[in-house]
Formats: structure tokens, C-alpha cells, sequence
């Protein structure tokens, strides 16, 4: 009976999810719909920032239940619509079948005025929060940036603050460096590496000292490992510290061992705390061959290999994996958050390297 009395929990919960999930769909609908009113009348009308002010002032007197429809509130919503207009590519309509010529817009009564509202509710809009939403366009200044943000926040999940850390642990130009400035062997890019895995990671949460070592390095990643995890991405599963592997009579351990669910294969994190050296690709490849000859489940993808360093320079690591046939990638990590704007320049130095007729 409790496997049944279980499964009504499941359906309750499931239930409770998609109700959230309709709840607010809805509301960015609203807002989004009530930005583009509003918008629309100071275009077209003679509606300006004061006309904007009376209104919030005539819903918190005659509609005070309203909440978050003050002057601040609905400027946001002007700014959310301003930032996805009508044509955006995020912006996908539900048409009116009653419609005779065919509009792509929803006919609705207002209590205002008779309004031609869109309804965008399958938009990939409504995926996230408004409170996420916020964050994003009021952060994030690029179209790319926002894109990039909206998609991780849908993909892995983010809470508000998982959001925050991630814009200011500046993600979105990591992330783009990483792909731009890394030159990896095919079998990395067959395992689609450079769209999984990054250049760099941040992990202030550790609070470690500029001098610290590799078992302090070691030590915090365990005890923050809900946050390593999110820094990596959630299909990674922790499988183990200090992982032992015995080959010919000896023993020899990986630092941190993880599965990843998506690549379906093992993930082998070797810490350094100094620079990195081209013979750390040796002793990782050394552990690669071992977790695929011991360890590997047969329906599993070859094992890959991170190997985190404090500092490399990127010609040694091109030159060590030049030759390497595993699938191993070099990463640097970094104790505190890096400085956005240096990143946003090294970006647009990296871009311009590729097409010089990039403007900033």
C-alpha cells in the first residue's frame, strides 16, 4: 500500500508543478502584454512618464490588491517588452481561430480599453520567473548574454541566486572565451566538450586564501559540493573522493571522481594549486586508461579527464593535448570573482581576432 500512497504524493506534487508552472506563464503574459500597452500609447499617443506615474498612483487607489504595479513595477514591464518586442525570436503567438482575417494576435476585453492583447504564453519567455527576468535584462546588456542566461537558467535550473552568482561570476564571457580560445583534439570534440565543459571556474564560495594548497582546494570542493556541482552543471553525479584505483599491485588515487549523466561517462578531476605542467597530462591519461579498463560499465562512453590548475598558459596546453588521444581537457580555476570588464574586452579582442570587422 505505501508503493500506492507514495505514487499519489508523486501525482499531488506533479500536480502542484504544473500549477505553478500555468500560474506563471500567465503572469509574464501579463506583464509582457502590459508592457507593450503601455509602450504603444507613449509612442502613438500623448502618453508620457507622467501619464505612467498618474497610473500607478490610480491603481494603488482604486486597485490596492494589485500588487507590484507601481511606477517602478510597470517601468519594468515597459522594459521587459522593449527588450523582446513583438518580432522577437523568444515571442511565438497563439492564433485566434474565430479571427476572420487571419490576425496573430488574441482579441480580449480590458477594462481600459478594448485591446488587441498577444498571447505568449508557449513563448520561451515563460520558462523562468519574473524575478529572474529582472535580473537577466536589467544585468545583462547583450542579446547574446540575455539568450545565454535565459536558456541555463531553463536547462539547469537556477534559483534567483544561483542566477546571480553565475552573472557575477561573469558565465556567459567565460564560457564564450572557452570556446573561442581552446583548440581541442577531435575525440574531445566528438564528446562534445567545448559545449559541456568550460575554460574556467570560479569558486569564491570556498573563501580560500590567495596561498593555499591542493588538499585545502580539495577539502572545500567537498564540503561545498551542492555549489562545485552547480558551478560544473547538474548532470554531474559525485561518485567519490581520494578514488582508488589498483593497478599491478599498486595503488593509485584520483582526486575527485564524477559521472556525468548526459555523456554518460566517468569524469576524473585532477587538482593542481600551482601552474599547470605539461607531465600532469601523463599521470591523468594514466588514470583514463584505468577507469576504462576497471571500472567502465560496457554500455559507457570513454572516461574524460578535467585537470583544474590555478594558472596555465594556453599555448602549453595546446601543445601538451596536441598529441593526446584521450579525452582530456585543461581548466583554470580561480578563487575569487574575476573582474567582468577585463573579460568582456579580452571577449571582444578574442572576436575581433576573428572578424576584424567586429565593432564593440
Amino acid at each position: 500500500m505505501e508503493n500506492n500512497f507514495v505514487e499519489i504524493v508523486q501525482i499531488i506534487k506533479q500536480s502542484r508543478t504544473n500549477a505553478i508552472k500555468a500560474v506563471n506563464a500567465e503572469l509574464i503574459n501579463l506583464y509582457w502584454n502590459v508592457g507593450m500597452y503601455i509602450k504603444s500609447k507613449i509612442q502613438y499617443s500623448d502618453w508620457g512618464d507622467k501619464t505612467v506615474t498618474d497610473l500607478a498612483l490610480y491603481l494603488q487607489k482604486n486597485n490596492p490588491e494589485l500588487k507590484g504595479f507601481g511606477k517602478r513595477g510597470l517601468y519594468k514591464m515597459i522594459q521587459f517588452y522593449e527588450t523582446y518586442p513583438i518580432n522577437h525570436e523568444f515571442i511565438t503567438y497563439i492564433n485566434n481561430p474565430k479571427s476572420s482575417d487571419n490576425k496573430e494576435f488574441v482579441i480580449v476585453p480590458s477594462v481600459m480599453a478594448q485591446f488587441e492583447s498577444v498571447d505568449i504564453k508557449d513563448s520561451l519567455l515563460t520558462k523562468i520567473s519574473w524575478t529572474h527576468h529582472i535580473v537577466i535584462f536589467s544585468r545583462s546588456k547583450v542579446e547574446e548574454e540575455r539568450k545565454f542566461y535565459i536558456y541555463q537558467s531553463i536547462k539547469e535550473g537556477y534559483s534567483v541566486r544561483e542566477l546571480e552568482r553565475q552573472i557575477s561570476a561573469s558565465l556567459f564571457e567565460r564560457s564564450m572565451l572557452g570556446q573561442l580560445n581552446i583548440k581541442l583534439p577531435k575525440t574531445e570534440q566528438s564528446h562534445g566538450f567545448k559545449q559541456l565543459f568550460k575554460d574556467s571556474y570560479i569558486f569564491d564560495f570556498l573563501n580560500l586564501p590567495e596561498s593555499h594548497s591542493e588538499s585545502d582546494l580539495q577539502k572545500g570542493l567537498i564540503n561545498r559540493m551542492k555549489d562545485f556541482i552547480l558551478e560544473l552543471g547538474r548532470d554531474f553525479v559525485f561518485m567519490g573522493d581520494e578514488y582508488k584505483l589498483e593497478v599491478g599491485n599498486s595503488e593509485f588515487y584520483i582526486d575527485l571522481l564524477f559521472y556525468h549523466r548526459g555523456l554518460q561517462c566517468l569524469v576524473a578531476f585532477e587538482l593542481k594549486a600551482g601552474k599547470f605542467k605539461p607531465e600532469h597530462i601523463g599521470q591523468l591519461n594514466f588514470y583514463l586508461e584505468a577507469l576504462d579498463r576497471d571500472v567502465k560499465k560496457g554500455h559507457e562512453n570513454p572516461s574524460i579527464g578535467i585537470l583544474l590548475c590555478k594558472d596555465k598558459n594556453d599555448q602549453v596546453v595546446e601543445y601538451s593535448l596536441g598529441r593526446n588521444l584521450s579525452p582530456t581537457m585543461v581548466a583554470e580555476y580561480r578563487a575569487q570573482l574575476p573582474e567582468k570588464e577585463l573579460l568582456q574586452q579580452k571577449l571582444n579582442d578574442l572576436f575581433e581576432d576573428v572578424d576584424p570587422n567586429i565593432k564593440n
